[in-house]
């Protein structure tokens, strides 16, 4: 088990300076776009913050869930795909964990990251041009 963990991180840390290190910058861009407009959705609608809402609000976690998934699913498909492509490039070898890994902190975390704050200054700003 520390042999896998051992190879996970040194894995991990390869990908900052290895080939294809451009996805590194953009995928995590176009979540955050991407939680810019479900974010500014959210505030036209009137909904709370999305992170927040996920966590507590256990009855509408489902929904939340889904409908953030529908957002970021190609994202993060792209980007265990295109890991994929980098593990076989490198390593020869794929390591379906790291891919996962990897494409969660690229694609999903930006987005639950963004979305939340991007709703509530967007509501922000409604109220104050209505008062």
């Amino acid at each position: 088990m520390d042999e896998m963990l051992t190879r996970l991180w040194e894995n991990l840390g390869g990908r900052i300076g290895g080939p294809m290190s451009l996805r590194l910058l953009l995928q995590p861009t176009i979540a955050t776009v991407l939680a810019i407009k479900s974010g500014l959705a959210d505030a036209r609608t009137g909904k709370p913050a999305y992170l927040w809402s996920v966590l507590t609000n256990p009855e509408g976690r489902r929904d939340l869930l889904r409908s953030g998934w529908k957002s970021v699913a190609k994202v993060f498909t792209m980007a265990v795909v295109l890991d994929v492509v980098y593990q076989l490039i490198v390593n020869r070898w794929v390591y379906p964990l790291e891919s996962v890994i990897v494409a969660f902190v690229l694609a999903c975390v930006p987005y639950l990251l963004v979305r939340g704050p991007v709703n509530r200054i967007a509501s922000a700003a409604r109220r104050k041009r209505t008062a």
